[in-house]
């Protein structure tokens, strides 16, 4: 196969059971790590927003910044860290959510989104869907407006995709590993 004919897909390496025997783990900085693959994953992540207002750009902790940046940048819009608690230096506002195991919270500045704002959501990974939505309650808490959410990677048996939609959210993804 050559660099012309390769997909997203083909720059993601799968390990095997890792983080616990039997998850198939997809591990995104092969994809980050080639220039070619890592251009045509932002081009494609934005591509659907092209030409949509768009005030700032969000990404989730922590391959989220490093996605979200660079689209950020292509659209030539600010960006915003949604981070896991204790990480922003100066004052937040917070959201709970469901782990597999237990519970966790991700904080975004207080002043990161002014009413009205409309916000890209960008991740690399939609699992159940858990921290994209706490995501999106912590920009509408501050009066943003979720105009999408983006990610390389969904993983459609867990759910996370139908749990967005239900919240009236755009989704757009560039592979699913369906079954995996």
């Amino acid at each position: 196969m050559t660099e012309a004919q390769k997909s997203i897909r083909d720059y993601i390496r799968t390990i095997a059971d890792f983080p616990r025997e039997g998850i198939m783990f997809r591990d995104v900085t092969t994809l980050f790590g080639d220039a070619r693959g890592f251009r045509m994953a932002v081009d494609q992540l934005l591509t659907p927003y092209v030409g949509t207002s768009i005030d700032k750009v969000a990404g989730l902790e922590a391959r989220g910044f490093i996605l979200g940046g660079a689209v950020a940048h292509q659209l030539s819009r600010g960006f915003v860290p949604i981070r896991k608690k204790g990480k922003l230096p100066w004052r937040t506002i917070s959201e709970e959510y469901e782990l597999e195991y237990g519970k966790a919270v991700m904080e975004i500045h207080e002043d990161a989104v002014a009413p009205g704002e409309k916000i890209l959501l960008v991740d690399d990974l939609l699992a159940t869907g858990g921290t994209a939505e706490a995501g999106i309650r912590l920009i509408e808490r501050l009066g943003g407006e979720v105009v999408g959410c983006a990610f390389v990677i969904d993983l459609p048996d867990l759910g996370g995709r139908a749990r967005l939609e239900k919240l009236g959210m755009k989704v757009h993804t560039l592979v699913s590993f369906e079954g995996e």
